[in-house]
């Protein structure tokens, strides 16, 4: 660990709408909020692990869990728009309004469940190593190319975003990578400095795409569930 003392922030709005109360539904034993909770304590990175949340519910769950809850989300940044990385700059700046205390901050998705402890420590020595301003975890696209994707209209005919690329062969197109929530990483005046984790200059950390499933429909959660029991057995 490197000297300079860092925090994590969990942002985890209570207001989710395609799974109610997901942040806190159980997923094989135990709230998925702390699959998030438990690695990042588990990685020994952070001086705090904070959660941020409208939600009384959540934030006594997250308590039991280890994690703090020093102060309640205001309404205003707890709505369906407003970018998740303000949630996080609102935290810091909380616990550390004379920007003194922490140097790197990480934003962990509470609907990340499969990443570890592990994962978090490799992406912070990665960021570390290339002296990033920000970084955020992606994961390379699978079999569906993202190359050859088409937007269907009804009565319309397929249209192509890349058309020219149509023409070429799967293994002759540059890999992509998808953005997941699992593990951002800023240097604390990064994040004040640009208020979102999408720098000009930021960098990626790569995760294998099993560790890097973000839960946002029910087709996810099962997903995510049957990874766990792949990996775990009946329950983690």
């Amino acid at each position: 660990m490197n000297s300079k003392k860092a925090i994590a922030v969990i942002p985890a709005r209570g207001g989710s709408k395609r799974i109610p109360k997901k942040n806190i539904r159980e997923m094989l034993g135990k709230p998925m909020i702390g699959y998030t909770i438990e690695a990042a304590i588990k990685s020994g990175l952070f001086e705090r692990v904070i959660v941020s949340t409208d939600c009384p519910d959540i934030a006594g769950i997250s308590k039991s869990l280890g994690a703090e809850v020093p102060f309640m989300r205001d309404q205003s940044i707890a709505d369906d728009i407003t970018p998740v990385s303000a949630a996080t700059l609102d935290a810091l700046n909380k616990v550390d309004p004379d920007a003194n205390k922490y140097a790197y901050i990480c934003q962990l998705m509470a609907n990340c469940p499969m990443r570890d402890n592990m994962d978090i420590i490799a992406s912070f020595d990665h960021f570390i190593k290339q002296k990033a301003r920000t970084q955020i975890s992606v994961t390379k696209y699978g079999w569906l190319n993202p190359w050859w994707a088409m937007e269907m209209e009804k009565g319309k005919p397929l249209k192509p975003l890349f058309e020219e690329k149509l023409k070429e062969r799967s293994q002759d197109l540059a890999t992509l990578f998808c953005p997941t929530g699992a593990i951002w990483w800023a240097t604390c005046d990064a994040l004040r400095e640009e208020k979102t984790f999408h720098a000009p200059d930021r960098k990626g950390f790569e995760l294998n795409w099993k560790n890097a499933v973000d839960i946002d429909d029910d087709d996810d959660w099962a997903m995510a569930e049957f990874l766990m029991t792949q990996k775990f057995g009946v329950s983690r």
